[in-house]
């Protein structure tokens, strides 16, 4: 599959008004389906309508339904070179061959008021406005992470867009897997991720 960026934008904006109207909640909801087990988080349209909306759109697409995986775990103990510590786990389509998406514009955690909390959907990047489809989960509070935190040296942190509310401890029983320098020796494949 190949998507451009206005089909992913087009997409994005259906995503978004589908899962307004359709929601009495407060915040539309999916479950991250994976061979280790499910996760429901919320996703904050309202305060991150471009990163929400792109991954909603992704979502509804099927991008992460064949191919996806959590393929890095960032802990304590396989960080030894970085000063500053964050504890992850990272997804998103990095080995998939059909992987071609537009990136988004960067929205820092000082626009949209949301904060690198235990249990939080963020985007993983290089350069700001590179994220795509790859994300990460954080286990505890993690502020290095957000907007003039220490972890990235441009100080424009990352992309808060959402958060686990139910599912940690699979998220936890992740990040315990077997790696090489952070990336799984068997990464755990995401089945997929749908509107609850």
């Amino acid at each position: 599959m190949n998507y451009s960026k206005y089909s992913i934008f087009i997409l994005s904006l259906i995503a978004t008004t589908l899962f307004l109207s359709g929601c009495k909640q407060k915040y539309p909801k999916v479950i991250i389906q994976t061979s280790m087990g499910d996760m429901t988080a919320e996703i904050y349209i309202e305060q991150a309508p471009v990163t929400a909306g792109n991954f909603l759109a992704l979502a509804e697409a099927g991008i992460f339904d064949s191919g996806a995986t959590f393929y890095r775990v960032v802990r304590d103990d396989n960080q030894p070179n970085n000063a500053v510590k964050i504890d992850v786990i990272q997804g998103g389509l990095r080995d998939s061959q059909e992987k071609s998406l537009t990136p988004i514009r960067h929205e820092t955690t000082r626009e949209t008021g949301l904060q690198h909390l235990n249990g939080s959907l963020s985007m993983a990047r290089s350069a700001p406005g590179t994220a795509d489809a790859e994300f990460f989960i954080c286990i505890g509070d993690q502020p290095a992470l957000d907007f003039g935190g220490q972890r990235n040296p441009d100080g424009m942190g990352f992309a808060v867009f959402g958060r686990i509310i139910k599912g940690m401890d699979i998220v936890k029983k992740i990040q315990q897997q077997k790696d090489t320098n952070q990336y799984l020796i068997e990464p755990i494949k995401i089945l997929s991720i749908q509107k609850q």
